[in-house]
């Protein structure tokens, strides 16, 4: 079900409204032509979305400072924003180089007609958007321990132990699995570009996933779009994705399995400080995940061990090596992923109960 998107936009005025034919003007997402081939209406935002002026990004972010300054992407700057409600929210100003506008616009529009329609715990909720003039924001909810990765890496304060990762998992993988299930608009929809950089968390660690600029909508009792440009992050490509141009759900899956290593590892996707043979993180441990002798060298050492039982690191050890495995279909579904995670932090925590009971400290 692609999406038909106009090329004329109108201007959001708070005094008047006028029509232009400059593809650069923006019609707010109500308005929006979308077609849906199979003569069904696309599903009803839960909540609606908010439209705002630049005016009111640049009072947000003061003017863009830079101590407001949350992080950079692809996209442009990512900035703390408080909104005259005295709501704090992350405000996303987009900024690509001119030869880039045409496909930063089509990724703007799609993550805000996908975002004002999805409504699920562990997806980002997007609170509004700005398209005044040429200008672009997203306004999201503000999320306050960052990313994924930069916890792995760091960056952040707080070290995770096991619990936390697998519940960070758990969370991203029902967000996966909420959007494969047709259940948000009627039909299934690939993310695309699934990374721990777009694994946020909040205030209590739990996982949410963002940036749908690149989100596919796959039409219909059809499992395999084929795309004339591979789009996504670099170690993240599904290699059959990469080789054949069919995208699938199992893209998705496999992106998972390599945010998976991470969070096994704590090391990143790809690496380029290390040795040509080591850059690549699922090369690098694949064949050693289901040997627990060996499984026990790439750990991450910034784990608790008193956090974690070898059996639950195993069976996560083993749900990786299964989601990163080179044809699609041996790749197991999210929502078998979820399944999986469940059992595993069930069976960390009852080990890990045993083992207290067994030192008399239950």
């Amino acid at each position: 079900m692609p999406f038909g998107f106009v090329s004329a936009w109108n201007k959001r005025r708070r005094t008047k409204s006028q029509d232009h034919t400059d593809p650069w003007i923006y019609k707010p997402v109500e308005l929006w032509q979308i077609e849906d081939q199979t003569g069904q209406r696309p599903a009803k935002r839960r909540h609606g979305s908010s439209v705002f002026t630049l005016k009111e990004m640049q009072e947000a972010t003061c003017s863009f400072s830079d101590d407001n300054l949350l992080g950079k992407g692809g996209f442009g700057k990512v900035y703390r924003g408080t909104l005259r409600s005295g709501e704090v929210v992350a405000i996303k100003k987009m900024e690509v180089p001119a030869f880039k506008e045409a496909e930063g616009e089509r990724e703007f529009r799609v993550e805000v007609d996908i975002l004002s329609r999805l409504d699920h715990p562990n997806l980002v909720s997007l609170i509004g958007y700005c398209a005044d003039g040429k200008h672009r924001f997203l306004v999201y909810e503000y999320m306050h321990n960052g990313n994924l990765q930069d916890h792995l890496n760091g960056i952040g304060e707080r070290k995770m132990d096991w619990p936390s990762r697998l519940k960070v998992a758990l969370g991203a993988a029902r967000g996966l699995a909420y959007l494969h299930s047709s259940s948000a608009v009627g039909i299934p929809i690939v993310h695309r570009d699934f990374k721990s950089t777009n694994v946020l968390l909040n205030a209590n660690f739990e996982a949410k996933i963002s940036d749908f600029g690149l989100a596919k909508l796959m039409p219909e009792e059809q499992e395999t779009h084929v795309t004339a440009r591979v789009l996504g992050t670099f170690g993240y490509f599904d290699p059959e994705y990469t080789s054949t141009g069919k995208l699938t759900l199992q893209s998705d899956v496999y992106a998972f399995g390599v945010v998976l290593l991470e969070l096994l590892t704590g090391r990143r996707a790809v690496d380029l400080n290390l040795g040509p043979n080591d850059q690549n993180l699922v090369l690098q441990v694949r064949h050693i995940l289901n040997d627990r002798k060996k499984l026990r060298k790439v750990i991450d050492t910034e784990i608790a061990r008193n956090s974690y039982t070898m059996e639950s690191i195993s069976m996560f050890a083993n749900l990786a090596s299964r989601c990163v495995r080179t044809d699609s279909t041996e790749r197991p579904s999210m929502l078998d992923c979820v399944k999986e995670l469940q059992l595993i932090m069930y069976t960390n925590s009852r080990g890990l109960g045993m083992l207290l009971h067994s030192f008399g400290m239950i």
